[in-house]
C-alpha cells in the first residue's frame, strides 16, 4: 500500500533562485552541498554548519556535478566530461564529443560505486542524439547507451550491482544490472512508468534501503520506488517543478531538493513564487548514502 507522507518539514536553503537547478551532491569530508544552476553556468554551493552560499564559474551550460579527489569536482558540460578545481574553477577536459555537435550537450551524471563518472545526453530539440558515457579518472571513456533524448534519472543501488536511468520524453525508468569493468549494459527490465503519475521522470537518488526517489517535475511531487518498481511513497514537493534531490547534512537524513524557474527551453517555466529555489526536506525517516568521488 503506498504510504503518503505528510508530516515533512521543507525550508528554502538558497539565497536566490537557480533558472534551472539541478544535481545536489553531499560532500560528507567538508560538510558541503554543491549542486549546479545548468543555464547560469554555476556550481552552487552551500555549508549547513555557517548557513554560507558560494559559487564557482564554469565555461558552458553544465547538466551536472560530482566530488572528485580533494579539491576537484568532475562535471558534464555542454561538450563533455571535466575536472572543475574549486578554489580556482580551472576546468580540465577528461572527455569531448568529437565531433563538436551544437544540437547535443551532457545532462545527467553521477559517480559510481567504482569511481567512475557516468553521464548522458540530450538532444537540444529533443531529437534521440544522446549518449550515456562512462568516463574513468585516467579519462578512459566508454559509451554505454546511445539514442537517448533527454538522459535522466541516473543513480546506483547501494551495492552497485543496479544502475537506473529513464529517457525523460518515454516516461520509464529502466534497472540494468552493472558489471566492474568494461562489460557492455544488459537488456534492462522496467522498473517504473511514470506516465501514470503525469510527469516524465527527472532527477533520482536511492536511500540506504535500496529505495530510488524520482523527481516527477511536471507534478510537482517526489516518489519513492521500491526496488521492484512498486511505489512506497508520494510527497508534495515544496516548488511546483522539483528537478533531483539527494540526501545530506551530517546524519544523511535531510533530503535537498533543487528546482526550475526557467529551463530556457520554453517548455519548463515555474508558476511558483520559490521556483528555482533548493529545499532541504526533513522528517522523512530515511538516510541516504555517502556519496563515491571520482578518484583513482
Amino acid at each position: 500500500m503506498t504510504k503518503h507522507i505528510k508530516t515533512v518539514t521543507a525550508s528554502r536553503i538558497s539565497e536566490a533562485p537557480d533558472l534551472l537547478g539541478e544535481s545536489p551532491v553531499w560532500d560528507d569530508q567538508l560538510g558541503r552541498l554543491y549542486w549546479v544552476d545548468s543555464m547560469s553556468k554555476k556550481i552552487r554551493y552551500y555549508h549547513p554548519a555557517d548557513h554560507s552560499h558560494g559559487d564557482i564559474d564554469v565555461p558552458q551550460i553544465i547538466g551536472s556535478v560530482g566530488l572528485g579527489a580533494p579539491g576537484t569536482l568532475v562535471v558534464g558540460l555542454s561538450d563533455g566530461i571535466y575536472s572543475i578545481e574549486i578554489e580556482t574553477g580551472a576546468a580540465t577536459p577528461l572527455y569531448r564529443l568529437d565531433p563538436a555537435n551544437d544540437r547535443v550537450r551532457f545532462n545527467d551524471g553521477k559517480v559510481d560505486r567504482q569511481g567512475r563518472f557516468v553521464c548522458g545526453g540530450m538532444g537540444i530539440y529533443a531529437e534521440p542524439l544522446g549518449e550515456v558515457l562512462r568516463v574513468a579518472p585516467d579519462g578512459t571513456a566508454e559509451v554505454l547507451a546511445n539514442g537517448l533524448r533527454i538522459t535522466n534519472s541516473i543513480c546506483f543501488s547501494p551495492d552497485g550491482d543496479t544502475f537506473y536511468m529513464a529517457d525523460s520524453l518515454d516516461k520509464l525508468v529502466r534497472a540494468y544490472s552493472y558489471g566492474t569493468g568494461e562489460e557492455a549494459l544488459s537488456e534492462p527490465r522496467m522498473l517504473v512508468d511514470t506516465k501514470p503519475y503525469a510527469s516524465g521522470p527527472d532527477g533520482a537518488t536511492v536511500d540506504s534501503e535500496g529505495c530510488i526517489w524520482i523527481a516527477l517535475v511536471q507534478t510537482g511531487q517526489i516518489a519513492r520506488f521500491t526496488p521492484d518498481g512498486d511505489l512506497d511513497a508520494l510527497i508534495e514537493a515544496p516548488t511546483d517543478m522539483p528537478t533531483c534531490m539527494c540526501f545530506g547534512g551530517p546524519d544523511l537524513k535531510t533530503l535537498y531538493v533543487t528546482s526550475i524557474k526557467d529551463s530556457g527551453s520554453g517548455r519548463a517555466i515555474s508558476r511558483h513564487p520559490l521556483g528555482g529555489h533548493l529545499f532541504a526536506i526533513e522528517g522523512l525517516g530515511v538516510t541516504g548514502l555517502p556519496e563515491p568521488r571520482f578518484a583513482s
